[in-house]
């Protein structure tokens, strides 16, 4: 998944957002019958699928498990941080770890 900081006019106001897409969905399905007892790639999602995530809560529809995993990067994106070695300080790949 792909987290982007950018600013959204809200309500005569400027809020910091993250968009997050779905850029690819990846599912190894050796490794999943040797480790897991559900092997199924994530039915939850299509690639492309965009959310715009604002507060400290998931957005609607967002998978629980998926923004577990995602959520520490998420805060640093909306509190101003970034990662190093990325091209764009403003976004972060990262994904899912239930498929």
């Amino acid at each position: 998944m792909n987290l982007r900081r950018q600013k959204i006019e809200y309500g005569g106001s400027t809020m910091p957002k993250c968009r997050i897409t779905v850029l690819k969905k990846m599912f190894d399905e050796n490794l999943a019958k040797e480790y897991k007892r559900h092997v199924a790639p994530c039915a939850l999602f299509t690639e492309g699928q965009e959310f715009i995530a604002e507060t400290f809560e998931p957005p609607e529809g967002f998978c629980g498990w998926a923004w577990n995993d995602i959520y520490k990067s998420y805060l640093t994106l909306l509190l101003g941080g970034s990662f190093p070695g990325m091209k764009d300080k403003r976004t972060f790949i990262t994904c899912c770890t239930t498929a």
